[in-house]
């Protein structure tokens, strides 16, 4: 669904709506009983929500396509992923509030181990503190390249950011992120002929991260992923017409919330924290997106039992969100990633919606196999997600005469 058509058909309305995106929510079945986390979770409220709403399975990009985190939230905030393209650098300096300029590129690093002939040992290392992290950032604060600034600041856990800052610099250089253990890292390059000054920077910046970090453990090297340069993107108030809020703990969630115009409201790290400043804020604006971080985790590190666990915790603040009075609630992943495979898939991802207004199927629980048989579809493009919610919340207009 095209924003500029949707905004013709966008009017006023005092209702709120809720999108709650379980990050990596999808999952696949386990062996010792063929139930994936989300159906081996004990979750009655989010199983209720889907007997009193509608469901679904939707497709955050397109068959067979693995999205990234960034891709999945921009298809259900209803931003076409394909068309609105952002490299997880933005995403990242937005997130942490770096100050970034026109012309900046930036990429999102993750500290790694590597062996002795430099193949990647460890693509997170171990999940270093952040402090770990603020102490590497300062040691890589004293790399000088020729003819650019070079920033180097703390994210999260393993991750930070690099930032060069000069003259004809392009966002054009492909991830040096071998995206496997075993492999060495992938030397920068241009992808196109703009570029090949900036390859050239980052690859003299890695050869001194190399030099540097030598002796560090377990974090002796950088993986960078997402080169890129901040786009100008319609905002949500823009395109739908609402006042948004995010509540998220993670900054690259909280950078792509940021690029599309939603505040960003502080939270504490937990689960009970984000609905309490879901609660602290509910008179404060009309749509609500509220990020669960640690399902992707945990299917990251392959813990299928810590995924359903985070799933259940989950499910336990949703009488909170009920008890504020939505009008629509959203209840979906921004992709899956299956415990089975440690990693995102391409598998679509259980969706409901819940309204006022809402013509129930015959779902009675929310997973995977459930959702197929509903009403949604079981490829429901992520896009259409917020057309819908718009709809069910009286927040547009007939189409036509």
């Amino acid at each position: 669904m095209d924003l500029d058509f949707i905004k013709t058909l966008v009017k006023p309305a005092e209702t709120k709506i809720v999108l709650l995106v379980i990050d990596g929510l999808g999952g696949l079945p386990r062996e010792s009983d063929s139930l994936t986390e989300l159906e081996a979770a004990n979750a009655p409220n989010l199983d209720s929500l889907a007997k009193k709403g509608i469901c679904g399975l939707q497709q955050p990009v397109g068959p067979g396509i693995t999205p990234g985190s960034g891709p999945g939230h921009l298809g259900v905030f209803g931003y076409d992923p394909v068309k609105y393209k952002v490299g997880r650098g933005v995403l990242a300096a937005l997130g942490i509030g770096f100050d970034l300029q026109p012309g900046d590129v930036a990429a999102r690093g993750n500290f790694c181990t590597i062996d002795e002939n430099g193949n990647v040992l460890d693509r997170r290392a171990g999940r270093i503190s952040t402090e770990k992290n603020k102490e590497l950032c300062e040691i890589l604060r004293d790399i000088k390249l020729p003819g650019v600034e070079v920033f180097v600041e703390t994210v999260k856990e393993h991750r930070c950011l690099i930032v060069l800052r000069g003259e004809n610099l392009s966002g054009y250089i492909i991830d040096t992120d071998p995206q496997e253990i075993g492999k060495k890292p992938l030397q920068p390059q241009a992808l196109s002929s703009d570029g090949t000054h900036t390859a050239e920077l980052v690859s003299q910046f890695l050869d001194q991260v190399h030099n540097v970090l030598a002796d560090q453990h377990p974090a002796n090297m950088i993986l960078l992923r997402g080169f890129s340069k901040k786009p100008n993107w319609p905002s949500m108030q823009e395109a739908f017409g609402f006042k948004s809020a995010a509540i998220a703990g993670y900054p690259m969630y909280r950078g792509v919330s940021k690029l599309i115009g939603m505040d960003i409201l502080e939270t504490g790290s937990t689960i009970k924290d984000e609905f309490t400043t879901l609660e602290n804020h509910w008179n404060d604006y009309d749509f609500f997106y509220l990020h669960v971080k640690k399902t992707d985790s945990a299917g990251e590190d392959g813990d299928f039992d810590r995924k359903v666990s985070v799933i259940e915790e989950t499910d336990r603040e949703i009488p909170r969100l009920l008890n504020l009075n939505p009008d629509v609630v959203i209840v979906t992943g921004d992709h899956s990633t299956p415990s089975l495979m440690k990693a995102h898939s391409w598998h679509p991802v259980p969706v409901l919606i819940w309204s006022k207004l809402c013509r129930a199927d015959k779902v009675d629980c929310f997973g995977e196999r459930a959702c197929i048989t509903g009403g949604l579809g079981n490829r429901l493009p992520a896009i259409d997600l917020m057309p819908l919610a718009l709809a069910n919340a009286k927040r547009l207009e007939k189409f036509g005469a």
